[in-house]
């Protein structure tokens, strides 16, 4: 089945390599709510072999520690569903809310991508 997410924002993006990539979301439920999606075409994360798995959470780890610094907040969810059947997680910040309480908000269209080079500037990356 095809992938139905989004195309992503060339000014969102985050971070990119051959394998996947990570940028603003284009529907954000909060500020800096971020995802990270495996380019090659894999319905559901069980598909992917271990070492792709592993590098794959090396990398939302990664951008996790970024947001985390940029935003200045002690906690971002990792949420995975596959209703787009494409594999890819959402990384959403939790900001004066408690457990599912950030989930009820509503995405609201992506206007400013501009927290995007502040992210940028906290990644680090390990080799």
């Amino acid at each position: 089945m095809k992938s139905k997410l989004p195309k992503p924002y060339k000014d969102a993006m985050i971070y990119e390599d051959r394998k996947l990539y990570a940028c603003l979301a284009n529907y954000p439920i909060v500020k800096g709510h971020t995802v990270v999606v495996w380019k090659k075409s894999v319905s559901d994360l069980h598909l992917l072999s271990k070492k792709d798995y592993e590098y794959m959470m090396e990398k939302v780890d990664e951008v996790r520690n970024a947001l985390l610094k940029t935003l200045k907040v002690k906690k971002v969810y990792l949420i995975y569903m596959d209703e787009a059947n494409q594999v890819h997680w959402h990384l959403i910040p939790r900001y004066n809310e408690k457990g599912y309480d950030v989930l009820r908000h509503k995405p609201i269209k992506l206007k400013d991508v501009s927290l995007a080079g502040d992210i940028k500037k906290s990644l680090v990356l390990r080799i």
